[in-house]
């Protein structure tokens, strides 16, 4: 149970958020993966990740609705955790083949969830995402004061 789901003196402070929201991108697993197409149509997954410190690593299909939009547009959202404990990221993909990939964020990606997608076949690429936006609340009393990052600049840190 984290500060939002039963903070019965008020909302956390920015600076707690920020620490929760770091400790979350080092800890979870899974992240819903928001992309659309040219048209708008909007596709919505939960993929594997991995937080360097700085960026986040998603490891899809080149040819699936997500490798595609990734590739097109390179925009996407990402959402970590649940409605009352959030934090969203806005940013931009890099696409990079696995011949193109570090080792060394390949063999960590492998570490943290156990899955190596570098030995699932060619058709499996690698987006690194520049977080352009980053937020984080969990009740409406946090809403107003939840940006800390804002055009790739951290406002709050946290660490």
């Amino acid at each position: 149970m984290t500060a939002a789901d039963s903070s019965p003196g008020g909302p956390r402070s920015i600076e707690q958020r920020g620490r929760e929201a770091l400790e979350r991108l080092t800890r979870d697993t899974d992240a819903w993966v928001a992309t659309a197409d040219a048209t708008g149509e909007p596709t919505l997954v939960p993929l594997t990740f991995w937080w360097d410190g700085e960026t986040v690593w998603l490891a899809t299909r080149d040819t699936n609705p997500t490798g595609r939009n990734l590739r097109t547009s390179g925009r996407v959202r990402l959402s970590f955790g649940h409605t009352r404990d959030v934090v969203l990221i806005q940013g931009t993909a890099r696409r990079l083949t696995s011949e193109e990939l570090p080792a060394s964020v390949g063999d960590a990606f492998a570490a943290k969830d156990g899955w190596d997608p570098r030995g699932s076949g060619p058709s499996y690429v690698w987006f690194q995402i520049t977080p352009e936006v980053i937020q984080a609340w969990g009740t409406v009393p946090e809403m107003a004061d939840r940006d800390l990052m804002r055009d790739g600049k951290w406002l709050v840190r946290g660490d």
